[in-house]
C-alpha cells in the first residue's frame, strides 16, 4: 500500500489524553458562573479554538441568565484551571508508536490543532516524542483565517509541507476536526470516543477504536 503524502494531526483528544481535562476545566468555570454544562455542550465545543469555545460558552452563560462580564473575565477563571491540569496529559494509545513509525518511514508530518502555541508547549513537554512534528499549525498562527470546522488549519499545513492535501491522511477526533479535515479534502481518519459512538462523521471517514489500528 502506497504511503500517504503526509499526516496531518490534531493534538487534543487524538495524540494526548487532553479532551476530558479540558472538559473539566470549562465545564469547572461555567460553574463559577453559575451554569452547568451538559455533555452535549461540551462535546460542542471539542476541536475547536480557546477563544471560539470561550465566546460559545459565553452565549450558553448569559442564555441561563446568569452574569458574566465578558469572554476574559471567563477565561481568567478557566485558564488557570486548564493549565494545572493539562501538564497531567498522558499519551494515547499508539500514539507515540505512530509518530514514530511516519518519521522513520519518511512520511511528512504535521500538526493541525485549535490550541495556540503556549499551550501546545505546556502539554507537550512531558512527551518528547512529539518534537518529531516540526511543522505545526496553532489555533493561534498569525495565517490561520478560521478555525476548526473550516478546513484552513489542514490546507495550511499540507501548505507548509509541500503537498496536496488531497493526498494526505488526517487524523481527528472531534466532529469539528473531522469537517474540517473532510472539507480540506483529506482522507480523514477518526479516533472514536465514548462520546462520538453515536456521532455521524462524514462519509467515507475510517473509524479507529485505537490508533494501535493504524497501518502505513
Amino acid at each position: 500500500m502506497a504511503h500517504p503524502a503526509a499526516c496531518l494531526f490534531d493534538l487534543d483528544g487524538l495524540l494526548l489524553d487532553t479532551e476530558p481535562l479540558h472538559a473539566q476545566a470549562w465545564r469547572d468555570a461555567a460553574r463559577s458562573f453559575g451554569t452547568d454544562l451538559d455533555p452535549l455542550q461540551l462535546l460542542a465545543l471539542r476541536g475547536r479554538r480557546r477563544l471560539d469555545c470561550a465566546d460559545q460558552v459565553l452565549a450558553w452563560i448569559r442564555d441561563a441568565g446568569h452574569p458574566c462580564d465578558s469572554r476574559e473575565s471567563l477565561l481568567a477563571v478557566r485558564q488557570p484551571i486548564a493549565e494545572q491540569l493539562l501538564v497531567q496529559a498522558p499519551a494515547m494509545a499508539g500514539a507515540e508508536r505512530l509518530v514514530r513509525s511516519c518519521h522513520g518511514l519518511g512520511v511528512p508530518m504535521a500538526l493541525a490543532t485549535s490550541s495556540s502555541s503556549a499551550a501546545v508547549e505546556l502539554k507537550a513537554a512531558p512527551h518528547r516524542w512529539l518534537e518529531l512534528i516540526v511543522t505545526r499549525v496553532h489555533g493561534d498562527d498569525p495565517n490561520l483565517a478560521a478555525g476548526k470546522p473550516a478546513p484552513d488549519a489542514f490546507l495550511l499545513a499540507a501548505a507548509r509541507l509541500g503537498v496536496d492535501a488531497a493526498s494526505c491522511w488526517a487524523f481527528e477526533d472531534s466532529p469539528a476536526g473531522a469537517m474540517a479535515a473532510a472539507a480540506a479534502g483529506c482522507r480523514v481518519h477518526v479516533l472514536l470516543t465514548e462520546a462520538t459512538q453515536n456521532v455521524q462523521f462524514p462519509l467515507g471517514s475510517v473509524l479507529l477504536k485505537s490508533l494501535e489500528e493504524v497501518v502505513l
